[in-house]
């Protein structure tokens, strides 16, 4: 039976010999080798792969992801691509500066076919596993992305969105996205915590094959068509540039810098820059952020706001009439009544004015000499009672000098008791009324020691009651 699994020929040397059905295995299908048991066929195609010559790639990076075990990543061109897989140790042994391996970078990678058979519990992959890598400059899609955004920028077609008026709070939005996707969903989210109940014209368009570019073109310019759309939001998840590139195409961006209707681009995160995005009115980082960008007002907050200034309007509008028909009521009696009133209020002032001027010429001629006489009075008086408060503080004060002396007499007498018995606990007399006596040198010096006394041999015995001379012989005192 030939190996379902050789090409031409027989298999080469060192190759385990044709599979063979176990015994027992069920009846196969009629023109077809086998069955065989899949984990056997899986390792028999993993070992004929590996056979595979070696061979260099050349391509661009795309989905690079590093993990603690591989490098995981796919080599494309205009063609095709290949996913591929590294060890982590040889990836760390390569000179590739840092940051430059990154998506559309292309790179030389040198290596051989490679098939993981999986398990009960895992699937099985296929990979081309990479032994060497080097890069061989900018990728071809960085670069026509870097001279297409020239090529707009040079054109001016980056200010044109730019200068259209984004409304505020727009009643109909154009949202173009892919159905059922999860920037949908987020950017709902973000509508609802805008409290937003406007209309959103849906317009599900591709947003990563070969159609996708062409598809969103035409729904912009079908939302465009509409007369109701106040803006426009293109949104979709993040990706490498390679499932991003519909959104760098030229025919697309120059659609939407042409469009009357200002544009929204949410196209993957923070670190994704497309083309759309400088083309596009207002360019954001999520969905959930295009929300908040196309809806500039919190429905809800304005709302409440709206409805307490309605309310305040409504009072000070009620107080404000109301004062104007007060006002009004008082204004509208007969002119006669106020001539009247006005008339007596004037007779009634004049008579008041009169009696109120004559009360005044006397009240102030006998006011002043009344306040002449008081002024007279309080001089004298204020004059008598200074002289008196003087004569007391004399009096006190030669008082409080009398007790200052004799309290400072006092003090005087006592300090002067306190030296003297000082001076007397510090006399010598009194000791040597207690029986002590006091060796004296001729020169009247204290002689303090033993060897002083013997030193001198003649001194002088100070007592009490005089001085007694004495001196020193070898069996006593003289």
């Amino acid at each position: 039976m030939q190996d379902p699994l050789s090409l031409e020929g027989p298999p080469p040397a060192g190759v385990e010999p044709a599979l063979e059905p176990p015994a027992g295995t069920p009846a196969g299908i009629a023109g077809f080798p086998g069955p065989f048991p899949v984990g056997r066929y899986a390792l028999r195609l993993r070992d004929r792969l590996r056979q595979f010559a070696g061979v260099c790639l050349i391509g661009e990076l795309s989905g690079v992801k590093v993990g603690k075990v591989n490098v995981y990543f796919e080599l494309r061109d205009g063609d095709g691509a290949i996913p591929c897989a590294m060890w982590r140790s040889d990836f760390d042994r390569l000179t590739v500066p840092a940051g430059e391996f990154r998506d559309g970078a292309e790179v030389v990678a040198a290596g051989g076919c490679d098939y993981y058979p999986g398990r009960a519990t895992a699937s099985p992959s296929f990979s081309f596993r990479v032994e060497a890598l080097r890069l061989a400059g900018e990728g071809d899609l960085l670069a026509r992305l870097d001279r297409l955004r020239r090529q707009l920028g040079g054109e001016g077609l980056f200010e044109p969105q730019k200068r259209l008026r984004m409304p505020l709070l727009p009643k109909s939005i154009g949202v173009i996205t892919a159905e059922g996707s999860a920037a949908r969903r987020d950017f709902l989210a973000g509508l609802a915590r805008r409290s937003w109940q406007g209309t959103i014209v849906w317009a599900y368009a591709p947003v990563q094959d070969r159609r996708a570019a062409g598809a969103i073109a035409g729904a912009l310019r079908d939302l465009a068509a509409l007369g109701s759309v106040e803006a426009i939001v293109v949104t979709r998840g993040g990706g490498s540039i390679a499932d991003l590139w519909a959104f760098c195409d030229e025919t697309l961006c120059r659609t939407v810098a042409l469009l009357p209707v200002p544009v929204v681009s949410a196209v993957g995160h923070d670190v994704d820059r497309t083309l759309i995005d400088d083309v596009s009115a207002v360019c954001c980082s999520t969905p959930t952020h295009a929300a908040e960008a196309v809806v500039g007002v919190d429905c809800a907050h304005a709302r409440l706001r709206m409805l307490a200034m309605a309310e305040r309007v409504d009072q000070l509008g009620r107080a404000a009439v109301l004062k104007r028909a007060r006002t009004l009521g008082a204004h509208s009696r007969a002119p006669r009544e106020h001539v009247a009133r006005h008339r007596l209020q004037l007779h009634q002032k004049t008579r008041e004015v009169r009696a109120a001027s004559r009360r005044q010429v006397a009240g102030r001629a006998s006011f002043q000499h009344r306040i002449a006489g008081t002024v007279l009075e309080r001089k004298v008086a204020v004059a008598r009672s200074s002289a008196a408060a003087g004569q007391g503080v004399v009096r006190a004060r030669a008082s409080g000098l009398d007790r200052a002396a004799r309290a400072l007499s006092a003090r005087q007498a006592e300090a002067l008791r306190a030296q003297a018995a000082s001076l007397r606990a510090s006399d010598p007399d009194r000791v040597l009324e207690r029986g002590y006596g006091l060796v004296l040198d001729h020169a009247g010096e204290p002689l303090a020691s033993a060897d002083a006394v013997r030193h001198a041999g003649n001194f002088d015995l100070r007592m009490t009651g005089g001085t007694v001379p004495a001196r020193l012989r070898e069996d006593g005192v003289e």
